[in-house]
């Protein structure tokens, strides 16, 4: 189990405890966190999961895909540290990783 903390648009954390593999859009879907709707069920179809990764995170997570780089176009306000929650997976590692919500998605 990791501990990932999800920040929504206006500072409120939600802290959560989610099992190695899960994908970060299925932890905040199965703790209710406001924000993440993953339409497309993980399927990296939608930008409906779009989030900002923590500065100090970004380079402990594998790289965007080119499909994800492609659906992150379509979100809205797009920023560097952009990724789409269905895409990066637990991992031990990433205990106490922050997540950052968009006011709104796409």
């Amino acid at each position: 189990m990791a501990k990932i903390v999800f920040v929504d648009h206006l500072g409120k954390h939600y802290v959560t405890e989610a099992a190695v593999g899960r994908s970060l859009m299925q932890v905040a879907l199965d703790h209710a966190v406001p924000g993440i709707l993953g339409d497309c069920g993980g399927a990296c179809s939608c930008a409906t999961c779009h989030a900002y990764i923590d500065l100090s995170w970004v380079d402990q997570l594998p790289p965007k895909s080119e499909t994800e780089t492609f659906m992150l176009e379509a979100a809205l306000d797009e920023r560097p540290t952009s990724r789409l929650c269905c895409q990066i997976k637990v991992q031990p590692e990433l205990d106490g990783l922050v997540v950052e919500l968009p006011a709104e998605q796409a």
